[in-house]
């Protein structure tokens, strides 16, 4: 098996830098725009022989060092009792927001095998993939802002006006979200995942005080829980360049940086005895090719071949960002940063 990626988690030596992208399997590609046209995306995500087909189009497609499960933070959600849809141009919509004690209290800590197949995908996946496997979840504080807000947010008001002004609400709702999460992990290890990855992108809305009291001890009692299995835990977020020092506390082998933050001082915050992951813009796909090729360069060399850098981009590849190009940022990457 290629295993670049799950050397670099650890800061091993690696012959070149391994390459993925978030959100690598989806709507930018031909293949899977084919599946979707007959199905929703809760029907790929729930049917394993197809979750695992969309993971793997963009291994076939681009050779990329690691695998990410096809699948969706939310789907935890539905059987802990807040069901929801995905709307035309609207995104994920919680039917029932959750807002008071009463439908917090409603809320069921399930058991991860209610999300069989999501575990079914991952033993499928096994069989087939050459390179590693990349399980995630939602984190907490993301999850809360779906549930609270009913949907996309521009400003979060709904869900900090519980945070401040009810925080033993809020506290109750994040730990039944962190416990959910925690054992979802740590089954999807358990499934075969040789690698998860905790999803918060939406913190960055919080200072670095209000991280280390609303989220800071969700996030831990899940990312120490799943790093004592001894798989690689990557612990990503967005606008978090004043929250690295916070984050890396929280926990996670490896810390993902957006492309708002300079890698080579993110990674000074976070400290070199960690791991780092990122940060190409994600619209810089759209430039010219030769643009984009410059910009991954430019990551490469901020990382300047220290050990423990995964090259991705900051966020996930947008609809419509040209296959090419991702082809040549790829194939820039694996030669570029090949060691003599």
């Amino acid at each position: 098996m290629n295993d670049l990626f799950l050397r670099a988690c650890r800061r091993e030596t690696t012959e070149r830098t391994p390459v993925w992208m978030m959100r690598q399997a989806g709507r930018y590609m031909p293949e899977y725009r084919a599946l979707r046209e007959k199905r929703t995306l809760i029907e790929l995500c729930k049917t394993p022989e197809l979750a695992c087909e969309v993971t793997l189009q963009p291994i076939r497609a681009f050779q990329m060092d690691a695998a990410i499960l096809f699948a969706d933070i939310l789907l935890p959600l539905e059987p802990m009792g807040a069901p929801f849809s995905f709307e035309k141009g609207e995104g994920p919509v919680v039917h029932s927001p959750v807002r008071t004690r009463a439908q917090v209290d409603a809320l069921r800590v399930i058991e991860p095998e209610e999300l069989g197949y999501v575990l079914e995908a991952i033993r499928l996946l096994k069989k087939e993939l050459n390179v590693p496997l990349i399980g995630f979840a939602g984190a907490p504080f993301t999850l809360a802002s779906y549930l609270i807000e009913g949907g996309k947010s521009a400003h979060y008001d709904q869900m900090k006006r519980i945070m401040y002004g009810d925080p033993d609400l809020w506290h109750a709702l994040m730990a039944k979200l962190a416990e959910v999460v925690r054992k979802y992990l740590h089954a999807q290890i358990e499934a075969g995942a040789d690698a998860v990855q905790l999803f918060d992108s939406w913190v960055g809305q919080l200072s670095p005080r209000d991280y280390v009291e609303f989220v800071a001890p969700h996030v831990s009692h899940i990312l120490k829980s799943v790093e004592a299995t001894g798989v690689p835990v990557l612990h990503f977020g967005t606008g978090t360049a004043l929250l690295l020092k916070q984050q890396r506390e929280a926990g996670g082998t490896v810390l993902g940086l957006d492309w708002r933050t300079p890698l080579a001082w993110g990674w000074e915050q976070i400290g070199h005895d960690r791991g780092v992951q990122g940060n190409l813009d994600p619209t810089v796909l759209f430039a010219p090719k030769e643009i984009a090729i410059s910009h991954a360069k430019r990551v490469l060399d901020e990382a300047a071949g220290r050990p423990g850098h995964i090259f991705n981009l900051g966020h996930g590849i947008l609809p419509g960002t040209p296959v090419d190009t991702v082809r040549a940022v790829v194939e820039t990457v694996k030669a570029y940063s090949a060691r003599s």
